[in-house]
């Protein structure tokens, strides 16, 4: 009872300061950021939060979460204010940084978390139209000689003040080929790996940020699909997977997501797939049976691992209101019920159909409303973070009764407050 009383005045008291620096505006409804239970309470969210609250307590144990969406999620900003929220809550609880890739080398944009460089040839590709086998990132670059090579570098390209230093001290280069993927070390020695099935496992000499690989042998080719950073450390780790154009069926035709998703083994799964998926004439049977598919994946990697929809945002397409994000939203809502998941309801969050005008007008969405600035990926990654820990201090206080509110659409979602 101490260690949890002690943890909830530690987490309120971080929360009060934070909560004076979130800007309000009036076209955001503050009052529907909550995270909502249709199917009920959810075993599996309970506890990630119990995992979360022993490491912010005694700084013990491993939580980790993963985020998969489209471009809303390759930008990096959204899930790196997540990942700076979380990190926050106890000094040293970084766990390692986990999965990342060459964007620059597949030519499109690295996460603005990390920034990466290439040198040589790559051929590239991505789950939307894959042409070899692809993982957990839904990226592909392949190399056809040994004069290609990638670099990735940890140190933000925004930097700010408290800025988390993220290194590591183990790698594994994910991919396979007749090549020999190698680790160029400072000073420019070269680091042999032990090769396994799919993975090139390197234990470095020291810690660092910054890691080149490059290839020995040939001729011959290598496809990498991704590099996972880690540390000895236990602690907190959040993993991006974030493709532009990506929708439900795009992940799907990554065969080794699964392979993948297991060297992550999360915690907590948040989907924010679907802005793709509506572009086009929505199928909302369809779209719910590719997530039943994803969801599959998941939980046979970690059976106990808890699931969060976002839902999607409000957009504009053809120069008028997207008609579809209604049907989308509660396509989320039934899988939400059916799976006992959590929900955040983003659409209705950030103000309901047609907001993404005022969102643009604020700076906080892009012109083509459907993107979102930086400032507007980082209020998204504020608040979603203030809603789950809104739960963290309800969820595990004594004092807390499960209570029905109405939902904005007039059904009954099931939300914890604090009982009167």
């Amino acid at each position: 009872m101490k260690r949890l009383i002690f943890t909830l005045l530690l987490l309120m008291a971080v929360l009060s300061l934070e909560a004076r620096r979130l800007p309000r505006y009036p076209f955001i409804p503050a009052d529907r950021n909550v995270l909502q239970f249709p199917g009920g309470e959810s075993e599996e969210f309970h506890l990630f939060l119990r995992k979360l609250d022993t490491l912010v307590d005694t700084g013990k144990g491993d939580v980790r979460i993963l985020h998969v969406g489209g471009s809303h999620v390759q930008a990096g900003t959204w899930t790196d204010r997540l990942r700076a929220r979380f990190l926050a809550l106890r000094y040293g609880m970084d766990g390692g940084r986990g999965l990342v890739f060459p964007f620059s080398a597949a030519g499109t944009n690295t996460p603005i978390s990390y920034s990466s460089s290439y040198t040589g040839n790559w051929e590239k590709t991505n789950c939307l139209k894959p042409d070899c086998v692809l993982g957990l990132t839904g990226m592909a670059i392949t190399a056809n000689d040994t004069s290609a090579r990638v670099a990735v570098d940890l140190l933000p390209r925004e930097l700010h003040m408290h800025q988390p230093r993220y290194t590591f001290n183990r790698v594994d280069v994910l991919g396979s080929g007749t090549l020999e993927p190698v680790l160029l070390l400072q000073g420019r020695d070269t680091l042999r790996g032990v090769t396994g099935q799919g993975i090139t496992h390197f234990d470095l000499p020291y810690f660092t940020d910054w890691i080149q690989v490059a290839f020995a042998g040939g001729p011959g080719r290598y496809t990498l699909r991704g590099l996972y950073l880690d540390k000895p450390n236990t602690g907190f780790t959040m993993v991006e997977a974030g493709v532009n154009g990506a929708a439900t069926g795009s992940w799907l035709k990554c065969d080794e997501w699964e392979e993948d998703l297991r060297r992550v083994r999360p915690d907590l799964v948040i989907f924010s797939i679907g802005i793709n998926d509506i572009q086009g004439d929505f199928d909302p049977v369809h779209f719910k049976a590719n997530y039943r598919q994803l969801i599959r994946k998941v939980r046979r990697v970690n059976p106990h691992c808890a699931i969060l929809f976002t839902g999607i945002n409000d957009s504009w397409r053809k120069r008028s209101v997207n008609p579809h994000t209604p049907a989308c939203e509660e396509a989320f809502e039934a899988l939400a019920r059916e799976y006992k998941a959590v929900y955040w309801d983003w659409f209705g969050i950030m103000g309901g159909m047609g907001s993404m005008a005022a969102w643009q007008q604020a700076g906080l969405a892009q012109g083509d409303k459907i993107h979102f600035t930086t400032e507007g990926y980082k209020l998204l990654g504020d608040m979603l973070f203030e809603a789950i820990a809104q739960c963290y201090r309800t969820m595990l206080s004594p004092d807390v009764t499960p209570s029905r509110n109405p939902s904005p659409r007039g059904r009954d979602l099931e939300v914890f407050q604090m009982s009167e």
